[in-house]
């Protein structure tokens, strides 16, 4: 099957083309040849963009396929037990009309560490099956590298750790110590896999910075007077930062209707941050820490976007921060931007969100290896 978007405005990943024929040849963007397609889709007054990628998510049953209605093309999960992961990579790998997956799997955390407590509350909550239960923690710098090597056997895609002691959650938990989080990015490293640190706060940031790792999964959700500094060492480090802003809006929101509710000011300081690391140089990545609850898979994307630009980004940037930026620092080559030979995972939308990030919402069309999605 051949389609030929023709005339369209086209945002491919990095830079925008304002005129342009696009051709989707079986699974993969081509260049046009002048021959006829089957199908051809008027894109005058629209703009084509790389499928979306989202950068952090918790994927249960169902989540893939409402993503890719909001144009998701790929979430990164960032904590999932084996039977779940196995299940989604098998659904993703099977059918198009769901969004792709790649994920930590088990997380690195302290016994009885974030978010053990948010696993109880699920399972309490409602029947999530193999999705919720027990799972490996790390107690000792001993303990580290067997801990990788057992996820590597589950073919984890990176390593998630957790340094979080609670605090902002209005919680007292066990927390991973230094050491430990050094060892666990140390046998990490050792194998080829990045890691990707779970901190949401100034302090527990620097941890995260001190043992190296490649990625935050949040930026910090408290206001220190020291923003500007650790922004600055962010970039100079080359680490790179998962947004979330759209979480911390949710919940800080939920707090709302309490003043002193540990979570009131999540989401102005959250931003504030996000423009402390723009300002500095620091790369940021479009992520919602979406699960079956809230954020909503795939619609929350979108909001992140408006954030992101709130938080000082153009539309332009925010929309790389969804597409080629966590493609190019996922190792994810076959994706994100819009090329002859790469994937055709593609966004069609009414209107120009390079100019209106508002517009990305207006999706007329979703392709996923090439597949037209139904409306």
């Amino acid at each position: 099957m051949r389609t030929l978007i023709r005339d369209v405005r086209v945002f491919d990943g990095e830079r925008t083309v304002a005129r342009a024929d696009v051709l989707i040849d079986g699974d993969r963007i081509a260049e046009p040849d002048g021959r006829s397609a089957e199908v051809v889709v008027e894109g005058a007054g629209k703009t084509l963009l790389p499928g979306l990628i989202d950068a952090h998510t918790h994927t249960f049953d169902g989540n893939l396929a409402q993503a890719l209605t909001f144009g998701v093309t790929t979430e990164l999960d960032m904590f999932s037990l084996p039977p779940n992961v196995a299940r989604q990579r098998k659904l993703a790998a099977e059918r198009d009309d769901v969004a792709d997956i790649r994920s930590s799997g088990v997380l690195a955390t302290a016994p009885g560490g974030h978010p053990s407590q948010l696993m109880a509350a699920l399972a309490d909550a409602a029947s999530f099956g193999d999705a919720v239960g027990p799972f490996d923690t790390v107690a000792s710098v001993a303990g580290a590298k067997e801990f990788v090597e057992a996820r590597l056997a589950e073919n984890i895609d990176y390593l998630k750790v957790v340094v979080d002691d609670g605090a902002v959650h209005g919680a007292d938990l066990p927390v991973l110590t230094p050491d430990i989080v050094a060892a666990l990015v140390e046998a990490a490293h050792a194998a080829g896999v990045k890691v990707i640190a779970h901190a949401i706060t100034t302090g527990e940031v620097e941890v995260a910075l001190d043992a190296g790792v490649d990625g935050l999964a949040h930026v910090w959700a408290d206001a220190g007077p020291n923003s500007a500094d650790l922004a600055a060492r962010i970039a100079a480090q080359g680490v790179f930062v998962v947004s979330t802003l759209v979480y911390f809006e949710v919940i800080s929101d939920q707090g709302s209707a309490a003043p002193d509710h540990v979570f009131a000011d999540s989401g102005t300081n959250a931003v504030a941050a996000a423009r402390a690391l723009h300002q500095a140089g620091a790369v940021l990545l479009a992520g919602t820490d979406s699960t079956p609850f809230a954020p909503v898979h795939g619609q929350s994307l979108h909001r992140e976007l408006v954030l992101l630009t709130q938080a000082g980004l153009t539309p332009a940037e925010a929309l790389a921060a969804a597409t080629s930026v966590p493609a190019r620092h996922f190792g994810l080559a076959d994706r994100g931007r819009i090329a002859p030979g790469l994937r055709a995972d593609l966004v069609l939308v009414d209107g120009d969100p390079t100019r209106d990030i508002a517009a990305t919402n207006s999706i007329a069309d979703v392709w996923r290896r090439g597949v037209r999605q139904p409306r």
